[in-house]
């Protein structure tokens, strides 16, 4: 099958984050929108087909979740991951974001810490603050142009007495694919020093070629203390519909976060996302397949572009997501007056390095997932506001 990613779909109109929110966020909508991490693609035509044929029956009611939803993740985990999940470790919930905030309550006491590792996800920090956790910071190192774990700084931190370690597997803006040597001493640390690890694996099936994702639970032992955060929305493009899972190994890990989705009486159940989820693991993968290397095409220029055209901005090359990380800090502008220099020169709407936290500024992330002639056209903008040719 062949797919349209060169298709340019208006998004204008449909209440979309990162069109109809361009003024509220950029204070213009005159703005190449390449910020909100989701893809300007259309979804897969199977889960489009399931969609449509959902709503062609009247009733929206209250729905369960069928054993052929859990069979097709299991089947995509096998298949894409090596991975054996067995049913009774998967728990259903209403996205990676709720989950965050769960396992934080869960796992932590207030006062209590949480590691992050920053530049990170910015839910990542709101996730702790506020639930009144202590932050734990446990930064990046950006060397040679590839960022890596500190793990003595780490250890550390575990020492310290924190409880909880938040992971982003592939790293959310960063684009690392950790290697397997690094995830085992993730959980070696947190063997130790009695850790629970929440691994948000959302780009998991995002990764380009020569890079392979490894789920870390595939190194651990059934009884480790670590949950997996998995969703078909990044890899599908189908985030507005919510539904994610968590899979966990370990019954008392299970039960106790389990335990505060009860108690807040969140339903993850909706007979769009339910039937969504299920084409999309079962039907989504030659889709998928096209989708990264069209992908791999456009990281690919990009790179060499920015590296051709572009003054004092160096670009971080992704191993995964369709999300890149751009060095700004040799443009020597404070971070007020990049963010300007992007939105009212370039005419082009990222988001800032600084909300990812400790090691942010003088960043941006910009999103690949958009036809690629959108992309060229946005970094044309930038060479021409530098006063370089395009």
């Amino acid at each position: 099958m062949s797919f349209d990613f060169d298709q340019a779909i208006s998004r204008e109109g449909t209440d979309s984050v990162k069109y109809d929110g361009r003024i509220a966020y950029f204070g213009t909508a005159e703005v190449t929108p390449l910020w909100v991490a989701d893809m300007d693609f259309a979804a897969p035509p199977a889960v489009t087909a399931v969609l449509a044929a959902r709503a062609a029956h009247p009733i929206y009611g209250y729905t369960r979740y069928p054993d052929s939803l859990y069979d097709a993740l299991i089947g995509w985990m096998q298949q894409r991951h090596g991975w054996a999940v067995k049913r009774e470790w998967i728990l259903m919930c209403p996205g990676v974001v709720p989950s965050l905030h769960a396992a934080v309550m869960a796992f932590a006491r207030p006062g209590e810490g949480v590691i992050v590792q920053p530049p990170v996800y910015f839910p990542f920090f709101s996730a702790v603050t506020s639930s009144s956790r202590q932050l734990v910071e446990n930064p990046l190192q950006l060397i040679d142009g590839r960022y890596r774990i500190d793990f003595d700084h780490l250890e550390h931190c575990a020492a310290s007495g924190a409880k909880l370690l938040l992971l982003c597997s592939p790293h959310n803006p960063v684009g690392r694919v950790w290697q397997p040597d690094e995830l085992a001493e993730i959980l070696r640390i947190a063997r130790r020093h009695k850790l629970v690890v929440l691994s948000d694996e959302i780009h998991a099936d995002l990764v380009y070629p020569g890079q392979h994702h490894t789920v870390l639970a595939t190194l651990a032992d059934e009884s480790d203390s670590l949950i997996t955060a998995v969703a078909p929305s990044k890899t599908f493009n189908i985030p507005g519909l919510g539904l994610s899972c968590l899979i966990i190994s370990n019954p008392e890990v299970r039960a106790a976060i389990g335990t505060v989705f009860a108690s807040q009486h969140v339903s993850a159940s909706n007979p769009f996302s339910i039937v969504a989820f299920e084409a999309a693991y079962r039907e989504g993968g030659a889709w998928l397949d096209a989708l990264m290397a069209y992908l791999q095409d456009t990281r690919d220029f990009v790179l060499d572009y920015v590296r051709q055209h572009l003054s004092g901005i160096r670009a971080i090359a992704p191993e995964g997501t369709y999300l890149l990380w751009l060095d700004c800090r040799d443009m020597q502008l404070s971070d007020v007056a990049l963010r300007d220099f992007f939105i009212h020169q370039a005419r082009l709407g990222m988001n800032a390095g600084t909300v990812f936290g400790t090691g942010g500024s003088g960043f941006m992330r910009l999103n690949l997932a958009a036809p690629r002639h959108i992309i060229v056209a946005a970094l044309r903008r930038v060479s021409q506001a530098q006063g370089l040719s395009g």
